[in-house]
């Protein structure tokens, strides 16, 4: 995971927020990535030996899975260089400040941060104060 500057200074970032409300959910350690996800525009599987957690849109969790709905994501645009530093910092320290909870991935280009929807406008206010820009990309 990246967490990034070259120095001086916290980073100044652009993120955009996705236009969908997200699930967290909770798959039983090596399930095979689901097939009601397909085709979605966000996803992110991720296996430990413990568990399997999957992030998608919230509409499509079938209501037998374990899951933490009502998440928002914000991605930094990218991509991103793997030198960078401070990346996660600069956007986590505002958040906590502002008493916000957030659920953090990372991909090859980018990173993304995930808050609840009812935190939205509280961490777009925070973010902002602390010089980030932000472009919304859902129907708000």
């Amino acid at each position: 995971m990246r967490s990034g500057h070259t120095g001086g200074a916290r980073p100044t970032l652009d993120l955009t927020v996705l236009p969908d409300v997200l699930a967290v959910c909770r798959l039983p350690a090596g399930a095979e990535a689901p097939a009601w996800f397909d085709g979605e525009v966000f996803v992110s599987v991720t296996r430990t030996p413990e568990e399997t957690s999957v992030v998608c849109r919230a509409e499509v969790v079938p209501q037998d899975v374990r899951v933490e709905a009502g998440w928002r994501a914000l991605r930094v645009a990218g991509p991103l260089d793997f030198a960078l530093t401070g990346v996660l910092l600069s956007l986590l320290a505002p958040l906590a400040a502002a008493g916000v909870s957030v659920f953090a991935l990372s991909t090859f280009d980018t990173d993304v941060v995930l808050v609840r929807d009812d935190a939205l406008d509280d961490a777009l206010a925070a973010l902002c104060d602390a010089g980030h820009r932000v472009v919304r990309a859902d129907a708000r």
